[in-house]
């Protein structure tokens, strides 16, 4: 990003991790988490059914985007391609959106947009750019939304061609990969482009084509000495602040341990992931 590629975890905003944006024309700066679990980047606009951002978040220069004070914003007709709810419109209104996500009653509806997204190079002369992206204007936002997650907008970095990675590889400004990071103390990094080192080792992600999410294949769970043969597919969401395992996974490792640790994987690579 312009604003560069630094990310931060909020814990009174979620527990999520977040990173600074800039769209429009004249340029405004947003700062939107970070969601590996969804496809779509929104942000708050014209927003009857939304919280300003709280007084501990006022590091987060604008609240809510208006396309009406952008030069370059456009709306996004009912017979787009990235159209998911045509049958929700007509042929001359703007493609309506609706996100639903994992935490209870939580959502964001409004409309899509085209605007132009700041980025810049990692080079040792930045050069920036101008990335014509598609997003959501959201009018109304239910649940967590309410309650400090993400008051700035949500950047989804899913696998589906509407998310900003797989827009950017589309117009051949980067290729079709990203990396995140996330350290110890909160602060990490994102880039796009990144395709890795070729002496990292890799996990293979398991993406279902139907629902296309970053998934791979568990194959066995160790408690103490006792290893469990199992195979279950998991979904990578950085969007998502714990960690859900389903039965019998989840029954095994309760009925062997009072008290465990969960260790997360500390990066994160579009295709790959690096331990």
């Amino acid at each position: 990003f312009s604003e560069g590629n630094a990310t931060l975890k909020v814990s009174n905003l979620g527990f999520l991790h977040y990173a600074l944006v800039t769209v429009g024309t004249p340029g405004h700066t947003f700062m939107v988490a970070l969601d590996t679990g969804s496809d779509l980047f929104w942000l708050p606009c014209q927003c009857d059914g939304c919280t300003p951002p709280p007084s501990s978040a006022a590091s987060a220069p604008a609240s809510f985007y208006i396309p009406s004070l952008s030069s370059t914003s456009q709306s996004v007709p009912c017979n787009s391609d990235f159209c998911g709810l045509r049958k929700e419109c007509s042929t001359t209104s703007s493609c309506p959106y609706k996100m639903v996500y994992v935490s209870a009653d939580t959502s964001s509806s409004g409309f899509l947009v085209e605007d132009v997204l700041y980025l810049s190079t990692e080079d040792t002369h930045p050069q920036f750019l101008k990335a014509q992206i598609m997003f959501g204007c959201g009018e109304v936002q239910t649940g967590s939304f309410l309650d400090a997650a993400a008051p700035n907008g949500l950047f989804g970095l899913g696998v589906d061609m509407i998310s900003v990675p797989s827009i950017l590889a589309q117009k051949g400004l980067t290729s079709n990969s990203f990396s995140m990071c996330f350290g110890r103390d909160g602060i990490g990094r994102i880039s796009f482009g990144d395709q890795g080192s070729s002496d990292q080792e890799e996990t293979p992600l398991d993406i279902n084509q139907k629902h296309p999410t970053y998934a791979i294949t568990i194959t066995g769970i160790v408690v103490g000495n006792n290893l469990m043969d199992l195979e279950v597919s998991t979904i990578f969401d950085t969007g998502t602040s714990f960690t859900y395992l389903a039965d019998p996974a989840y029954t095994y490792i309760t009925d062997g341990v009072s008290t465990f640790s969960v260790f997360v994987w500390s990066c994160f690579n579009r295709g790959i992931f690096m331990p």
